[in-house]
């Protein structure tokens, strides 16, 4: 992706107002640092804006771009919500990229129709979709995450959707098999020869045996693609962190460098983090370990060669680590996982990542 501008300082009464955003902190190194926005904040909520205008340096929507959103009837597209972003990141000079193309979730009852009456049914939708998406969106976003979350969850890790093989036994695996991956990438490719292709997935950051199991998995599927010819450019590791998991940095960098060897980019692109089931009572203490541990996990990937990062939001006010009753916390306190806090205030989050980047030389 082209170097995207700065992006422009924040107004008066901003968060962080005088003083440099990430996106230019990030820019300053050589990182291109975003975060996933709604373009219905952006168009209602001044603060909001003002402060993804002063801090990021790329956008992803964070549902707007996902089949239920772009495509809620069959045949009948829906772009106005996404193009609220897009008309953002005009205006500010900001880049804008896809999320996501063919996922399990967020998938409108009449797909979940189709896919069940056969793979011809199941290709022919699929083909509509990326053809009609990516020939609207193609003038301004030209980084998609075309696959997302199809590696198979291992036992032991606590997310709900585990298939019993290698890859996430999905309404699209049960229609088309494995090779609906392959066909996605292809398909995109065939219609724009130089979008980035981007497989997303989550579960491969921790120490856990059930997160170096994924990771090994995803590395299968990978060089697999590679090795029949199907089109991948960059790989996403989400980066939802957890507390209560452990964190090697060497072993972070070392899978980040193996993706890396295989001639893909590999992005950071949903970072948040959920604190442990138990946690301090005191906030500086908790606020000071999530820093400690996106400090480490950051520069351990910018090492490695990460040279994007996004967050999945930017405070706790829009964040769905508060929102989502399957991340939230359960004994009434709420995540601290974001580089804002509710008021939209810099937490320490902010300035470890500013310290992440500042492990890099100055461009």
């Amino acid at each position: 992706m082209p170097t995207p501008p700065a992006p422009t300082p924040p107004a008066n009464g901003a968060a962080g107002a005088g003083t440099p955003g990430l996106g230019v902190l990030g820019l300053r190194r050589g990182v291109t640092f975003g975060t996933a926005v709604q373009g219905g904040w952006l168009d209602t909520e001044p603060a909001y804006a003002a402060m993804v205008a002063a801090e990021a340096a790329l956008l992803v929507p964070e549902w707007e771009g996902k089949w239920s959103a772009l495509q809620p009837q069959e045949g009948r597209f829906d772009f106005a919500p996404l193009d609220r972003i897009l008309r953002f990141g005009l205006r500010h000079r900001r880049q804008v990229r896809g999320h996501a193309l063919v996922w399990h979730q967020a998938m409108p009852d009449w797909l979940l129709t189709a896919l069940a009456e056969g793979p011809q049914r199941a290709r022919a939708v699929l083909e509509a979709h990326i053809a009609t998406v990516l020939d609207r969106t193609r003038r301004q976003v030209r980084d998609w995450d075309v696959v997302n979350e199809v590696v198979a969850d291992v036992a032991g890790s606590d997310t709900p959707q585990a298939g019993p093989g290698e890859l996430r036994d999905s309404p699209w695996l049960r229609a088309l098999g494995p090779g609906y991956i392959d066909l996605a990438l292809r398909l995109a490719r065939e219609r724009d020869a130089t979008l980035r292709l981007v497989l997303n997935d989550y579960g491969t950051e921790s120490d856990e045996p059930w997160s170096l199991e994924k990771r090994r998995r995803l590395m299968r599927l990978v060089r697999g693609l590679l090795e029949r010819g199907v089109p991948l450019d960059a790989v996403g590791i989400q980066g939802h962190l957890q507390m209560s998991e452990r964190f090697s940095p060497e072993g972070f960098r070392a899978h980040v460098e193996e993706l890396r060897s295989l001639g893909l980019a590999v992005l950071i692109t949903e970072l948040d983090v959920r604190e442990a089931p138990r946690i301090a009572p005191d906030i500086a203490q908790r606020d000071a370990a999530v820093a400690e541990r996106v400090q480490s996990f950051v520069a351990a990937g910018l090492a490695g060669g990460v040279r994007t990062v996004l967050t999945w939001g930017l405070s706790d006010r829009e964040s769905w680590l508060l929102r989502d009753p399957d991340v939230a916390r359960r004994d009434g306190a709420q995540h601290r996982g974001l580089p804002f806090d509710e008021e939209r205030r810099r937490r320490p989050m902010w300035q470890a990542l500013a310290d992440a980047f500042a492990t890099l030389p100055e461009r």
